[in-house]
């Protein structure tokens, strides 16, 4: 079995009389990649807070690297907080000397890997130049430098692509992997379900502070039903010819003439025998098109069978 890096056991918070955190348990192995995923406000920061010990629970356990999260422990740990905070008025190879040094990284050594990870970043030409000369983006960069210089085990990223440009959003998709190909566990959390779909080995879904799902990507997948659309110019009703397949329902629009159906496929039906039952019943088919579920689609499902709203709608 791989190591237990963190769990966190039956966790709670409150604040102010509001459940931010309500009885969740999970656990991040090494070598994982884990997408904590979930609206704004879903109790996403205030589990990683929980995770470093920042945070104290009311009620469950944490453990990091098998005991309480402390100072030895969080040497071990790169964090990117959501509140970006970097000094403005110091030069950029200053900075990420100045993180390596509080995890104990010597000042020879910092100063060597910081120009080495500028240099993989497109950023040596800024080494000496204040922070506050450079864009947001790049600015960016420089946190997460600073996050990974002195070479974590486990690395925590809360909402880390908020603010980027889909450019740098790409480039941080890179670092992500390639940290997971050097042997990193990476926990990130997100409420852009696209960049978790991309890299995840696992996901957790929270809303409302409570966990719906724990699995990989494609179990969640596999949780939404597959879907078929169709557009039919001829009578026929497909609810009572297909209904053996799955759910089938007529949609509104369409061009004049032009009937649209959808259709949500039983667990065991087959989307070539819906094909196969519509040209023998001599459906005249203007499309067929089975779509393919993404992260987005099973977050909400999860979340309306778990019978809980999104008081903020998940980015797709």
């Amino acid at each position: 079995m791989p190591e237990t890096i963190l769990e966190l056991a039956n966790v709670t918070k409150t604040f102010k009389g509001k459940t931010a955190v309500n009885d969740v348990s999970f656990s991040v192995k090494r070598g994982q990649i884990t997408g904590f995923l979930g609206p704004n406000g879903a109790g996403k920061t205030t589990s990683l807070r929980m995770s470093l010990g920042i945070l104290t629970p009311d009620r469950g356990k944490v453990t990091l690297f098998g005991s309480k999260p402390g100072a030895k422990a969080l040497d071990r740990v790169g964090f990117l907080p959501e509140e970006r905070g970097i000094y403005r008025r110091m030069k950029v190879i200053d900075v990420i000397v100045f993180f390596a040094r509080l995890k104990g990284v010597e000042a020879g050594e910092a100063k060597k890997r910081g120009l080495k990870m500028l240099d993989e970043f497109e950023l040596l030409h800024a080494a000496e130049q204040p922070v506050k000369t450079l864009s947001k983006g790049m600015a960016q960069k420089v946190q997460i430098i600073s996050t990974l210089v002195h070479q974590p085990e486990f690395i925590i990223l809360d909402e880390p692509f908020s603010g980027l440009d889909p450019v740098n959003q790409k480039s941080l998709e890179r670092i992500v992997r390639a940290q997971a190909d050097a042997g990193r566990t990476i926990l990130f959390s997100t409420h852009v379900m696209e960049h978790a779909e991309r890299l995840c080995d696992k996901i957790l879904l929270i809303a409302n502070g409570t966990k719906i799902f724990d699995g990989s990507v494609k179990q969640a997948l596999g949780e939404v039903p597959r879907r078929i659309f169709l557009e039919t110019v001829s009578e026929h009703d497909l609810v009572a010819l297909l209904d053996a397949y799955g759910d089938v329902r007529r949609d509104e629009g369409g061009e004049a003439g032009v009937r649209c159906w959808s259709l949500d496929l039983a667990p065991e039906a087959d989307a070539q025998d819906v094909l196969k039952a519509c040209v023998d019943a001599g459906v005249k088919l203007t499309r067929f098109e089975p779509v393919r579920a993404h992260l987005h689609d099973a977050f909400v499902h999860l979340v309306e069978n778990a019978g809980q709203t999104i008081e903020e709608t998940a980015d797709a």
